[in-house]
This record gives structure tokens, C-alpha cells and sequence, in this order.
């Protein structure tokens, strides 16, 4: 079987069971597993990926997180104006994020992007989650957990796939 045929099948088949899984479970973020499963292929599909992916995503939900918790609490907020503030804030984290690259564990700047997007995403487009509660909660109402979780799902995902996705390859290379 061509690789590309099979990693086509192991990962349609895995996705499928993730999409059925989380939609039970209801709380975990599809999109967001399924932004790390791409940055997982990005990054090279083997096991640097794998932990460059799950490192580096986990790293910008935290700053995206914190960028968004300093937003809230910030005595500048109201002074300047939340689109000001927010601004300087992102701006500021963004700095920080991608400074943080010259740490070899953190020099994948693409997946801490989407791991900071992603809190953003969810914070700014389900309602009643952007709040210093929710953000400091230990649940799946926090936008860190969440998105930490569902993007490390996505990346192991990722790479349970390029697993058996060469086990369909090697055992119909072997058989022919």
C-alpha cells in the first residue's frame, strides 16, 4: 500500500473515532485537536514532532491564557480602553513567544501560534468563557485546560496514525 494511501486510512479512521469521542464527551475541542494533528504533520510527522508539537502547542495556550487573564485584571484595561490594552498585552506575549524560540524546546514558533490562537478562539467564540472565574477555574471551562488537552490529543493522534499508517505500509510491502 502506498504510504500516503495508508496514512489516508489510519487517519480517517482515528479521526472519525476522535470526532465520535469528543462529541460525547462534549467538552473537548475538535478544532483544536485537529490544529495540532496538523502541526504535528508540519513539524515532520515522527517523534521530534510529536514532542515539539505537544511542547510547543501547551506553550502558547499559556501565553495566549495569561495574555488573556492580564486583559481582565489589568488596571490599564479600563483606563486605556480594552482594544488598546488588548493590544499591548497580545503584543507583548507575542514578543515573548516568539523570543522564547532561541530555547531549543520552544523554537517551533508555528505551534505555539496555534496553541495561543487556539485559547483565543475558544475564549473570543464561546460565550461566557472569557472571565477571570472561567480562566482560573481547574476545569474544562478554563481555556488552558481545555485547549492544552484537546491540542495534545490531536498530536498524539497525530502520531498513532504515522504508526499504523507504516505497519499498512510495511505489511503490504512485505506481502508483495
Amino acid at each position: 500500500m502506498k504510504p500516503l494511501t495508508a496514512l489516508a486510512i489510519s487517519l480517517g479512521i482515528l479521526a472519525g473515532i476522535a470526532v465520535w469521542g469528543f462529541l460525547s464527551i462534549g467538552s473537548l475541542l475538535i478544532w483544536a485537536a485537529l490544529i495540532a494533528l496538523g502541526c504535528y504533520f508540519q513539524a515532520g510527522g515522527d517523534q521530534a514532532a510529536l514532542r515539539n508539537t505537544v511542547v510547543c502547542n501547551i506553550f502558547g495556550a499559556i501565553l495566549g491564557w495569561l495574555a488573556a487573564l492580564l486583559i481582565l485584571v489589568s488596571p490599564f484595561t479600563p483606563k486605556m480602553g480594552l482594544p488598546l490594552s488588548a493590544a499591548i498585552l497580545v503584543g507583548i506575549t507575542i514578543m515573548i513567544l516568539v523570543a522564547a524560540a532561541n530555547v531549543k524546546a520552544l523554537s517551533a514558533i508555528p505551534a505555539s501560534v496555534y496553541g495561543y490562537a487556539a485559547v483565543f478562539a475558544f475564549l473570543l467564540q464561546t460565550t461566557g468563557k472569557l472571565t477571570v472565574a472561567n480562566l482560573l477555574s481547574l476545569s474544562l471551562n478554563n481555556a488552558l485546560i481545555v485547549v492544552a488537552v484537546s491540542m495534545v490529543i490531536g498530536s498524539v493522534l497525530g502520531f498513532v496514525a504515522s504508526l499504523v499508517s507504516a505497519q499498512l505500509t510495511h505489511k503490504a510491502t512485505a506481502t508483495a
